[in-house]
This record gives structure tokens, C-alpha cells and sequence, in this order.
């Protein structure tokens, strides 16, 4: 198995093409892109030169250490190989490269247990995004 990470400034289509069947086709959100798309960093992890999976992160406007990581999708036919893990410690990797000491995220509930056992931990109460409950979470990558 050949695995690829490329990280591109914009919303490259295989971004583009993963989030809307992964969060548009399958899980029904209608708000999948936003103006965020344009000043992310775009990771993309290929699997034998096929789109696998996808996150983005930008920094926080208000603190330069503080960065923010989100729609992360993994397509259906690579779920259960360790995949969003993968993309993860490469997106975390990339942010401390850039001088982050911290990722915030927000999560959908329904994984909270998949970024906990990354380091991520629950801050806050559970709420809704469009019709969906998540929770805010946060790691220190110092």
C-alpha cells in the first residue's frame, strides 16, 4: 500500500471531492464549505494515488500558537486501516512545524472516542451544528 500526503494552500478538488461525498452525500450536512476554505491549509492523504482522506487547519486569529483543525472525513472504502489517525499526527505535525502548541476542534459527538484516544480532550458541553451534536476539544502538542 502506497500512502501519499500532500498539503496544498487551497481547496484542491480531491479536498473538495471527499468532504462533499463523506459530509454532504452521507451524513446530509448542507453547509460543508465556508470563507475558512480560503485561508486553510489543505491535507490530503492518497492511498495507491487514490483521495483516502482529508483535514484542514488554519491558525487562530487571535493567538499565533493556537491552531485549529477540522473536516476531517475519511472515505467509506479506507475507514478501519488507521487512516484518520494518520492524517491527524500529520496535520498535528505540520502545525508544530508552524509553531502551534495548541489544536482546537470541534467534533462530532458521535467520535468524541476517536480524538480522545489521539490526546484530544472534551471542553465544554455538547451542542448542535445544523442538525448534528459536537463537542469542542483541545490538545497540546508542546
Amino acid at each position: 500500500m502506497k500512502i501519499i500526503l500532500k498539503k496544498y494552500d487551497y481547496l484542491c478538488d480531491a479536498a473538495a471531492d471527499i468532504r462533499s461525498s463523506v459530509f454532504v452525500d452521507e451524513q446530509g450536512f448542507k453547509n460543508e464549505f465556508d470563507n475558512i476554505d480560503n485561508k486553510a491549509i489543505h491535507l490530503v492523504l492518497y492511498i495507491n494515488n487514490m483521495p483516502a482522506a482529508v483535514c484542514r487547519y488554519f491558525y487562530d486569529n487571535l493567538r499565533r500558537d493556537i491552531f485549529h483543525i477540522g473536516r476531517v472525513a475519511v472515505m467509506k472504502e479506507f475507514r478501519g486501516m488507521k487512516i484518520g489517525e494518520k492524517i491527524m499526527q500529520a496535520a498535528e505535525a505540520e502545525i508544530k512545524k508552524d509553531g502551534g502548541k495548541f489544536i482546537l476542534l470541534s467534533a462530532q459527538a458521535r467520535v468524541r472516542e476517536f480524538y480522545n484516544k489521539i490526546g484530544y480532550i472534551q471542553e465544554g458541553e455538547e451542542y448542535y451544528d445544523e442538525h448534528c451534536p459536537h463537542v469542542k476539544m483541545k490538545k497540546s502538542i508542546e
